[in-house]
């Protein structure tokens, strides 16, 4: 589902791009947190927001970043799923609390955003960090090398 949103986007920039003369890369992403098989995406309130951090505390779960790219004008595509398990410091009704106060969760999948406040109860991150940020890097620069492109220097 993930890779299928990512290559949806990138498409959609494509087609509405048309033809170009000039050759470019479109990159679609879009990022998900799962844990146990749900799919935990942004919250609705902040009663939501609760809610999932309630059952992130003290628990790995997984964040899956897919990442598609279409180079133009030929088409050619590259695309692939990230996947980093981040484990969640138990969290106290207060801190949930406090954090949601701040705004921070409101717009985030899974309620979090790892580079802000909630950093402080990640205890342990196996995979691309940047992957929970939203924009795996490494996966970015391996995909658009396979599409042809270098760094210009």
């Amino acid at each position: 589902m993930i890779a299928r949103l990512a290559e949806t986007k990138a498409r959609a920039v494509a087609s509405q791009m048309g033809i170009s003369k000039d050759d470019c890369i479109i990159v679609g992403a879009d990022t998900a947190v799962e844990l146990d098989g749900e799919i935990l995406g942004k919250p609705r309130d902040t009663t939501h927001a609760r809610e999932m951090l309630s059952k992130l505390g003290g628990r790995t779960h997984q964040v899956l970043t897919g990442i598609f790219l279409v180079r133009l004008p030929d088409g050619a595509a590259r695309g692939g799923v990230e996947t980093t398990s981040v484990t969640f410091a138990p969290l106290e009704s207060g801190e949930i609390e406090a954090y949601v106060a701040s705004g921070e969760p409101m717009d985030k999948a899974g309620a979090y955003a790892i580079q802000g406040v909630a950093g402080r109860y990640i205890s342990r991150i196996e995979g691309c960090y940047f992957n929970v940020v939203g924009l795996p890097l490494a996966r970015l620069h391996t995909l658009l090398r396979g599409l042809g492109w270098s760094e210009q220097k």
